[in-house]
């Protein structure tokens, strides 16, 4: 995981998320890794997550192995 400026993506935020500013955001990267920011600070720092790590996570919030 890195933390880098990434500029000219398109950013979607979940449907779940009705309007509040306090979201993550993620755009498509590159083949191996997606951005991740934080919806509040559009300008700010950016985490690139690989996708292998994405997947898992996201996963595991739809299992509630989070919960």
């Amino acid at each position: 995981m890195s933390n880098v400026r990434v500029t000219g993506l398109t950013w979607t935020k979940s449907s779940y998320s009705g309007g509040q500013s306090d979201c993550l955001e993620v755009a498509h990267g590159t083949a191996t890794a997606l951005p991740v920011r934080d919806s509040k600070h559009p300008t700010g720092p950016t985490l690139t997550i690989p996708h292998t790590a994405w997947t898992t996570f996201i996963t595991s919030v739809k299992t509630t192995e989070l919960a």
